[in-house]
């Protein structure tokens, strides 16, 4: 792996960009069910300032980006920042991050202007179930969305189920069978605790009376164990953390994320730009560097990569769940995740 270390000796090669804090979803685990105050117009990038982060990162061996939001599918001409961080020498992976709503309208024009996977969210195969995760989303459009970017071959499609007690955790069979019947690949999701009270048991948006509570991957890998044996896989492309699995003889996978139960921070490769320009060097710890500043008033390369070298070496060893810290400055629609 290339990139730029960190004090920990973590080479740093993979930005997430959450190109707006704006959603059409209000997902139980991420958005009180009014919302959030939104950012002004004015203090969000423009596409060309995050081309600018983006030109001067990748000569620090920046080479992953995956665009997030919010939902960045609301976001207008997504397809044409798609296209400039295409154009930037060194960057040699571009995803995208979605709830897939709004998918099926933009996979061709994305695919065209050089995006190479999708990662969406998909919390429940149930219509009424997801409506209620997502307050008012519709599950026919999602799977729309999916089944269109694996024709525009935005592949691998990968598919996020945050599992939750009580909420979602019994379809976890149901999800399992279809990377065996349709390929699928789905990971499994910790939840996590951010903008919360009480980590690392439960979510809390606000103050809501009660929270969705996390599930440990262990008790996922125990209920799947009625459809057959889980074997160690190769990932499909991509650079997350999961640990993939598959059953014999299904042509997707299942992964696992888990950065409660078994936190993967040793080998964290990230950094995150979130939509007002604030680079997180960390996702569950409010340090944030400000580069709003230097892009507004259109820095030189070296200034910004001065910027993001400090932003790197600030990096934490890891998050502090364990003892009952994390981030609350944010929700997880103002930082993507």
């Amino acid at each position: 792996m290339s990139g730029i270390a960190d004090a920990f000796n973590r080479p740093v090669n993979y930005l997430r960009i959450s190109v707006t804090d704006r959603c059409n979803l209000r997902c139980i685990y991420c958005l009180p069910p009014q919302g959030v105050p939104l950012l002004p117009h004015e203090d969000i990038l423009t596409y060309e300032e995050i081309a600018s982060f983006v030109r001067a990162a990748s000569t620090l061996g920046i080479s992953k980006v995956r665009l997030t939001g919010g939902e960045p599918l609301v976001r207008a001409g997504l397809p044409g920042l798609v296209a400039m961080l295409a154009q930037i020498d060194g960057i040699d992976d571009i995803s995208l991050t979605t709830n897939g709503i709004l998918l099926a309208d933009f996979a061709r024009e994305l695919k065209e202007a050089g995006l190479k996977r999708v990662n969406v969210s998909l919390d429940s195969l149930k219509p009424e179930r997801y409506a209620a995760i997502t307050r008012h989303g519709e599950l026919d459009k999602v799977l729309k969305g999916i089944e269109k970017a694996k024709e525009c071959t935005l592949e691998p499609v990968k598919v996020n189920v945050v599992v939750m007690e009580g909420v979602n955790d019994d379809e976890v069979t149901d999800f399992a069978r279809l990377t065996m019947s349709e390929g699928w690949h789905v990971r499994f999701i910790e939840l996590m605790p951010f903008g919360g009270d009480n980590p690392p048991l439960a979510h809390s948006i606000g103050k809501a009376p009660s929270p969705p509570k996390f599930v440990p991957v262990e008790r996922v890998m125990d209920r799947l164990q009625s459809l057959g044996r889980l074997e160690p896989s190769l990932p499909p492309r991509g650079n997350g953390p999961a640990r993939y699995y598959r059953f014999p003889s299904a042509r997707g996978t299942i992964g696992f994320i888990t950065p409660i139960s078994d936190h993967f921070c040793f080998n964290c490769n990230r950094l995150r730009l979130t939509a007002d320009g604030k680079l997180r060097p960390c996702l569950l710890n409010d340090m944030e560097v400000d580069v709003h500043q230097h892009l507004r008033r259109g820095a030189a390369t070296e200034e910004l990569k001065e910027t993001i070298v400090g932003a790197i070496k600030s990096k934490p060893k890891g998050h502090q769940l364990a003892r009952g810290r994390t981030a609350k400055e944010r929700t997880m629609s103002q930082v993507g995740g």
